[in-house]
């Protein structure tokens, strides 16, 4: 952790928030794409305002006809993602049904097709970059705990929203969790905050009890440590939030890369994951990182890790390789690097080939983050077996 003692705080975003809802609409046009080409090229960008959805990037495909087919389901799969969320109207946030939806895609460049797909046959990275992977014993999903906390109160808000427990919630939501840290260990909870959007008609003291009751508190029950004397509670903290949504709020692609990985726990090497096939790095070597350090976790070599690797686009091998154990390792750093750099090829084709990541498996994770989501069976997520 950043902070071995004191406050450290993550925060979450729902479903339903603009910059999610562009994450997940990127994800499902490329889960089109590989859905019929495999090896599909592709990096999608996508801007959700106030009635609008632009969805916009760069393909490359060899099977004839893909491309127009994907670009005539594109605003289906748009109103699809709305849908799911929760919106139905304008007046929830967006209507699916009748907002304006403009789709433009260009042809991938070919000065960055020849370093991927490289003349003897191999795959080159997709782009320069460093990416980093974290692990560490905070939870059972080898998580730091404040991001966890914060994606289960969004995820709770989900549920209780869908399922009728409290149906004058909205799509729209915030979390924010800061825990109390001793000696890097995670001691007590000292504030959540949790921003919901709502139904114009609900009164805000019976939605705060509602939301203490139904979220909250089911949530810091199966916490692992308990709330401090000090505890702070912060239920829509403005007093309203009504106009949420692309309706309060312009949403981009890509614009939550700390919620997405460890919640500000752990450095972040600047890509971002959402819309991206794996032969871009920013996405298939940070999952190949934070796979690497479940390992080390996972196998008893270090109670917490942080990996880095960086590539420059064209080039198979990654250009460096590092490891942090932070003085919690078993066995010296130097031996842990070798083991692994042994084990796992970390090449592109290597990665994808391990991960088995030519699938049309990236929607799901455009929510409640791309780490720590045992409920999903992701493959960077499982513990591979040591050699020996």
């Amino acid at each position: 952790m950043l902070i071995r003692n004191g406050l450290f705080s993550s925060e979450s975003v729902s479903e339903g928030h603009p910059d999610k809802l562009a994450d997940q609409i990127s994800d499902a046009v490329l889960d089109a794409f590989l859905a019929q080409d495999p090896n599909a090229r592709v990096a999608c960008e996508t801007l959700v305002t106030d009635g609008l959805v632009v969805v916009a990037g760069e393909f490359r495909v060899g099977k004839r006809g893909l491309f127009n087919s994907v670009m005539d389901s594109a605003p289906n799969i748009v109103r699809g993602v709305l849908r799911d969320a929760g919106y139905a109207d304008a007046a929830t946030g967006i209507d699916p049904d009748t907002c304006e939806i403009r789709v433009k895609f260009n042809s991938q460049s070919e000065d960055i097709s020849q370093g991927v797909d490289r003349a003897d046959g191999s795959l080159g990275a997709g782009d320069q970059g460093l990416m980093f992977g974290y692990a560490c014993d905070e939870t059972p999903q080898l998580m730091p705990l404040p991001i966890m906390l914060a994606h289960r109160l969004v995820k709770r808000q989900a549920e209780v929203r869908k399922n009728g427990t409290l149906p004058w919630l909205r799509p729209d939501a915030k979390s924010q969790v800061s825990i109390m840290y001793a000696g890097g260990r995670p001691k007590s909870i000292e504030a959540v905050v949790l921003s919901t959007q709502h139904d114009a008609t609900v009164d805000q003291v019976f939605l705060r009890a509602e939301v203490t009751r139904h979220i909250i508190d089911p949530v810091l029950a199966n916490a692992g440590i308990s709330r401090s004397a000090s505890f702070h509670l912060f239920i829509n903290p403005t007093g309203s939030f009504v106009t949420g949504g692309p309706k309060g709020d312009t949403g981009l692609t890509g614009r939550k890369s700390i919620v997405d990985t460890y919640g500000g726990a752990a450095p972040h090497g600047g890509g971002a994951f959402s819309g991206k096939d794996p032969s871009k790095v920013d996405r298939s070597a940070a999952y190949m990182a934070r796979f690497l350090t479940k390992q080390v976790v996972a196998r008893g070599w270090a109670s917490e890790c942080l990996i880095q690797t960086a590539y420059a686009i064209g080039v198979a091998e990654p250009v460096s390789f590092a490891i942090e154990t932070f003085g919690t390792c078993t066995m010296d750093e130097a031996s842990i690097v070798r083991s692994l750099r042994s084990e796992f090829d970390l090449t592109p084709a290597g990665i994808i080939k391990y991960l088995n990541l030519l699938r049309p498996i990236y929607k799901p994770t455009a929510t409640y983050g791309h780490f720590g989501r045992d409920d999903l069976g992701f493959p960077w997520e499982s513990i591979g077996v040591a050699k020996g």
